[in-house]
């Protein structure tokens, strides 16, 4: 049997792809998570693209958005803005 790599960017080809994947991963609550999630979409999207339309900059994503960032307020809230969907409260 021939196996190969799983990569995550294969399957983030679409915004309907990118949002679910990035609910799947909320739904854990981890910001380690939520930080490499929001990293693996930008590198999907190509982080220049990503990057124009946040408004940040490639060097903002790429420490604030990999495994073990540590990204502000500010960057989830324009990267979420850039992927059309909005942080909200939900009780748990």
């Amino acid at each position: 049997m021939k196996t190969t790599k799983f990569d995550v960017q294969n399957h983030l080809r679409t915004r309907k792809e990118r949002i679910a994947y990035l609910e799947a991963v909320m739904e854990d609550g981890d910001p380690r998570l939520i930080a490499a999630a929001l990293g693996d979409i930008a590198r999907a999207m190509g982080p220049s693209r990503f990057a124009r339309e946040t408004g940040l900059s490639r060097e903002t994503i790429y420490k604030a958005l990999q495994p073990g960032g540590n990204p502000t307020l500010d960057t989830l809230a324009k990267s979420m803005k850039a992927l059309g969907v909005r942080l909200s409260l939900r009780a748990i």
